[in-house]
């Protein structure tokens, strides 16, 4: 028998580890500011107009049990004992509710067993949540449970050099980040830390959350699905019978996270980790088989192994939660719009650059010098030049480094294009289908993985290209669309199971070191949040043999549907100089004195839009009359530069039977709109028609200009639009300010 010494020896360590567990919280509670009910009053100002005043902060509430994520915009709510557990989630723009019941904060597959991190348990009603029902809630002994939390400044993703580029915003994203620290008494997972972090944001209604688990562990753990985000949310819609495929997932909230490609360049189309699901613990919807998709989990879903060493963190999606108090369309894409100038402002670079057809270095020169002619900013070496960056001799990268040093003395930024995917390299290096275990069965067909011995030098030849060149725009073309590799032999990847996890942080890794190093990426796939800046608004290769006047409506047409959710600066359109995918001479533009017309119109509704083409031929100019022409319209671009980069409201699209156009709007600048308008028929018209001017910010009355001069005052109406009469001559256009 032990003494009792020895036993109240025991006793007092144990009663004083449970002390300092359960005081952990509290201590770090009383540095943080109380939430109060004047807090809880929600902005009266509309965010998309005038920016909000309240800054992002982390709360707690008087008796310490709760945490409060707040911006004036949004809150959401934590219970933080006996375990975390998210119980509110409002809208403040409308005092909309999310939340309909509780669930764990995230769930994690460790060593083949999956495991809650959070929650609580015993929520009688999973239609809705009482308050006062939080404190009978319990917690799992079997869950990750919640150890302390740290507040800290947003940290910037991606320290972007903005200094080199027009963009409309150079500024990172500001606000507040708290991180939950979780771990388990399971003695198998002794030393593995799991942290939950949550950042809000100033002046937008944007929550991002992610998970980081590290391995303090003395042994390899293999990590399996992690769902980063669970919430259970309130129906989009009620219905008796019908699948989660079939009807509607909850509106009120926009999710994207950077985990996203395909080439279908939408991110909806793209997405790869949100995940609408029926919750069958909702016993009491309407929906007979309990299948109504109002429980969101994110997670990729082709990634199920990844091999955590000693000392080692694995660091999940991060998700980007974006309130949405409105149905319509123009105000969502807004939203949408704003999002990405907070959180990835390197998207609002916007360079005016050339498409360069080249064969030789006489002709980059001349080109470079036919950019500082006219206005141009930044020259792109295209596919089908004589450029290659995987050439990395030193005679190749004196070369270019000699060309781009030129293109600088002349104030030009250079680039150049490079293929990734869409190729074949060998049999050992090309991704391995799992379904046969041979080379094939990517998107492409074949093409190389990211983790293989050529891939792997791939990124290694880029970086040095571009470190030793000093090139400043990179073109990737064909970038990693997420094909599974079934090889065990590839030095970046273990098997199937970590293949599109590692393809896809190999590539993370190089767009992010680009970035940082102030290079400019364009890529045809959806990876904005990592580092990229320009993607197609709408590319089908074939279009571009059509005729002229075809190309000038189908590329309005692609602004117009284009730009509901993107920025101008986020896309690019094509315009082709010279041949391209077949076509004869109506399809092109060459030679250019010939065809003026239709130059100047197709760089007009670029440049009216925003929008960037690749003008892709072997000049700008071959005559002073074509000069004259192209500077013309750079100089009116960059005249008005602000406001054609502001977001579009859309006002008719074009269909070649009457008018049709945008409006650029920006509350915040002296001109608040830029009206473009165009007549595609034979004949003059005139018309009178209603411009919704709510999102420039104007209230009583509308000053016009068209073209800079005429000037026409207007009544606004009690909707904020206001009546406008115009006339266009035949196969021509217009354009007014607003003020």
């Amino acid at each position: 028998m032990k003494s009792t010494k020895t036993l109240f020896g025991q006793l007092t360590r144990i009663l004083l580890l449970i002390t300092v567990y359960q005081n952990i919280t509290p201590v770090h509670a009383q540095s943080l500011p109380v939430w109060n009910a004047k807090a809880e009053q929600n902005n009266a100002a509309d965010w998309l107009l005038k920016p909000s005043l309240e800054k992002a902060e982390v709360y707690r509430s008087a008796d310490s049990k709760n945490i409060i994520l707040y911006n004036g915009l949004l809150e959401r709510s934590f219970r933080i004992s006996p375990n975390v557990a998210c119980y509110n989630f409002i809208d403040l723009q409308n005092n909309q509710q999310l939340l309909r019941s509780i669930k764990s904060e995230a769930r994690i597959e460790i060593n083949g067993k999956p495991y809650n991190i959070g929650g609580l348990y015993g929520q009688k009603e999973n239609a809705y949540l009482v308050p006062g029902d939080l404190d009978n809630l319990k917690a799992n002994d079997n869950d990750f449970k919640f150890h302390h939390y740290e507040v800290s400044p947003i940290k910037t993703v991606i320290n972007w050099k903005s200094d080199g580029w027009w963009s409309t915003n150079k500024k990172q994203p500001t606000g507040k980040t708290i991180t939950f620290v979780y771990q388990t008494s399971a003695s198998e997972l002794k030393g593995i830390v799991v942290n939950v972090h949550y950042s809000v944001y100033d002046g937008i209604p944007l929550i991002s959350k992610w998970v980081t688990v590290e391995n303090k562990s003395a042994t390899i753990v293999s990590i399996g699905q992690v769902v980063n985000e669970i919430m259970g949310m309130v129906e989009e819609e009620s219905a008796v019978v019908g699948s989660p495929a079939q009807m509607q997932s909850p509106k009120g909230i926009y999710i994207e996270s950077n985990y996203a490609f395909n080439n279908a360049m939408r991110y909806g189309l793209s997405d790869q980790t949100t995940h609408w699901k029926a919750d069958p613990s909702y016993t009491s919807q309407v929906n007979y088989d309990y299948q109504t998709p109002c429980l969101l989990e994110v997670y990729p879903e082709k990634v199920s192994g990844i091999e955590l060493k000693p000392g080692e963190d694995f660091t999940s999606v991060r998700t980007y939660e974006l309130m949405m108090n409105n149905y319509d369309r123009e105000r969502r894409g807004l939203a949408i719009r704003k999002m990405y100038r907070t959180i990835a402002p390197w998207v609002t670079a916007n360079p005016i650059f050339m498409h360069l057809v080249s064969n030789n270095d006489n002709e980059v020169r001349t080109a470079i010098d036919q950019c500082t002619a006219t206005g141009y900013e930044a020259l792109i070496l295209s596919f089908g030049s004589q450029i290659n960056q995987e050439d990395t001799t030193t005679q190749n990268l004196k070369r270019w480094k000699t060309l781009a040093d030129y293109a600088h003395s002349k104030n030009v930024k250079i680039g150049g294009y490079s293929l990734f995917s869409s190729r074949r390299i060998s049999d050992s290096d090309d991704v391995i289908d799992p379904k046969t275990g041979k080379p094939g069965g990517a998107l492409f067909g074949n093409a190389p993985c990211y983790g293989s011995k050529w891939g792997l030098g791939y990124r290694d030849k880029i970086k040095r290209f571009y470190a030793a060149t000093g090139f400043d725009i990179w073109e990737n073309d064909g970038p990693y669309p997420g094909d599974v590799c079934a090889s065990t032999t590839h030095p970046g990847h273990t098997g199937l199971n970590d293949s599109q996890w590692k393809q896809m942080a190999i590539q993370k890794e190089l767009y992010q070191w680009l970035n940082n190093r102030g290079v400019y990426i364009n890529a045809p796939d959806w990876y904005f949040l990592d580092g990229t800046s320009k993607i197609a608004i709408g590319y089908r290769e074939v279009n571009f043999s059509l005729s002229r006047e075809q190309q000038i409506i189908l590329n309005r047409q692609n602004i117009f549907d284009g730009l509901w959710n993107e920025t101008p600066s986020m896309v690019w359109g094509f315009v082709p100089l010279t041949k391209y995918q077949g076509g004869g001479p109506e399809a092109v533009l060459e030679p250019l004195k010939d065809h003026l017309k239709n130059y100047g119109a197709l760089m007009t509704q670029y440049y009216g839009s925003g929008v960037q083409a690749c003008y892709r031929g072997p000049r700008l100019y071959d005559s002073e009359a074509t000069k004259q022409t192209v500077t013309g319209v750079i100089s009116w671009y960059k005249k008005y530069r602000e406001i054609l980069n502001s977001d579009i409201i859309h006002l008719r699209r074009a269909d070649g039977r009457d008018w049709d156009g945008i409006m650029h709007v920006n509350p915040q600048l002296k001109t608040k709109g830029f009206v473009m308008l165009y007549n595609p028929l034979k004949q003059k018209i005139t018309r009178t028609i209603d411009i919704p001017l709510y999102y420039t910010g104007l209230v009583n009355t509308a000053t016009f200009f068209e073209q800079g001069k005429t000037k026409v005052i207007v009544k606004l109406n009690r909707d904020y639009s206001a009546k406008l009469t115009f006339t266009i001559d035949a196969e021509s256009y217009t354009w007014f300010l607003v003020e």
